[in-house]
């Protein structure tokens, strides 16, 4: 508990978080009306993803763990896409 520091994110950077994040927010909802055909769940899913990184990196404070702990969550996020890919491997082969 020694080398504990103290990270405190400034308004203008939480401010620009959350102008991407809605900004994002407002893709989804204009790619929902765009017909994508079978790409649009995919682009849902990209956009989600940016937004989940957005969201672990500032307001989760992630920029300033230590590198085991990013390299957990890179493994998390390796797996998931994984997953997804096989997924959709499996639907388009059927």
């Amino acid at each position: 508990m020694k080398n504990e520091h103290l990270h405190i994110s400034s308004y203008t950077s939480l401010g620009l978080v959350l102008a991407c994040l809605l900004a994002l927010t407002a893709l989804s909802v204009i790619i929902t009306g765009i017909h994508l055909g079978a790409f649009s769940v995919a682009a849902a899913l990209i956009i989600a993803s940016i937004k989940v990184v957005i969201v672990i990196t500032f307001f989760m404070h992630m920029k300033f763990e230590n590198l085991f702990l990013k390299l957990m969550i890179t493994g998390v996020f390796a797996l998931f896409t994984l997953v997804i890919i096989i997924t959709f491997i499996d639907y388009y082969l059927r």
